[in-house]
């Protein structure tokens, strides 16, 4: 599937010098450099009439005539799976993804993932780089992402979360009971002796986190945690570095530990509390074609809010 529109503009003359690449960037800047290039090459970027090369200098005044040709960038197959949608317009749509829902298709999860839902949404998002998410959350994760219906779209946001400006505030419950909020600023990378987990590593990633206490119970504390980076599994990271692993977490907290002293009722949510606990709460951004900086916010999932009033009621004891 295939579509395309034209668009044109005038060089102007105080770009004279220039390169076709360096201009066409400037503009046409709602498209990505690699795609502009891509788009060069493949002879959709005329200079009055004529194709040249992007080391080309131009002298101003041209008219450059562009061809966007939108083609299925993903294979992925539409599948109708119910999604929580808690915004959308002709650029975005922002889900609250439910933990257990895969976010992208891969080894051993080919059908039932966000992305095969967002196809049956919007076959159109096809047109867009992996349907148009730009970032992700774990399996086992829940809360709100926010994905680009068109190209420009998409580059708007990986422009913002590249420059770090797009706001993302999760909940926590860890194990333990924190003195004070705090940063952790460790780098973050492949774990050296099992790749299937990531680590604090001196070769790794920059990666900050801060965390804030919102509630201190006997054994556990709920903590709000804000993203400066965005690295795999940075929270969870993290908080297992620093010796605050999030409560539920398979790979990062180890065997469950059961303090004494608990009710039975903590005990046995305890028990079968078997995911992480964390949410993506809070997302802010700046709208791609308003400008205008929008935030949304989900309320915690069931799980979630029952495990906090359980352990209340333990501390209240």
């Amino acid at each position: 599937m295939s579509d395309c529109q034209h668009v044109s503009a005038i060089v102007p003359v105080e770009q004279a010098g220039k390169r076709l690449d360096k201009i066409l960037a400037l503009l046409f800047a709602d498209f990505s450099r690699s795609r502009l290039q891509q788009w060069l090459k493949s002879g959709q970027v005329l200079v009055d009439g004529e194709r040249l090369l992007a080391k080309r200098r131009l002298r101003g005044g041209e008219k450059i005539e562009l061809t966007i040709e939108l083609v299925d960038e993903v294979e992925c197959q539409p599948e109708p799976i119910p999604l929580d949608l808690i915004y959308q317009d002709e650029s975005l749509i922002v889900v609250n993804k439910p933990a257990g829902l895969v976010v992208h298709p891969a080894a051993g999860n080919w059908q039932g993932t966000l992305q095969n839902g967002l196809l049956h949404l919007d076959p159109t998002l096809a047109q867009v780089p992996r349907a148009g998410i730009v970032h992700r959350l774990d399996k086992e994760t829940s809360g709100l992402l926010v994905i680009a219906r068109t190209l420009q779209a998409h580059k708007s946001l990986v422009d913002q979360l590249q420059a770090r400006s797009i706001k993302r505030e999760y909940r926590a419950i860890v194990q333990g009971v924190m003195i004070a909020g705090g940063r952790v600023d460790e780098p973050i990378g492949r774990h050296p002796a099992n790749r299937l987990k990531m680590a604090v590593v001196a070769s790794g990633k920059p990666a900050v986190t801060y965390y804030k206490i919102k509630e201190r119970f006997r054994t556990h504390s709920y903590l709000q945690v804000n993203l400066e980076t965005g690295r795999t599994h940075q929270i969870r990271v993290h908080m297992a570095h620093i010796r605050h692993p999030l409560l539920g977490d398979p790979v990062y907290a180890g065997r469950l530990r059961m303090p004494k002293g608990l009710t039975e009722a903590a005990r046995e949510q305890l028990q079968h509390f078997r995911r992480q606990a964390l949410h993506a709460r809070t997302l802010g951004l700046e709208h791609p074609e308003s400008g205008q900086f929008i935030e949304w916010s989900a309320p915690l999932p069931d799980d979630m809010q029952q495990m906090l009033e359980t352990l209340r009621q333990d501390a209240a004891v």
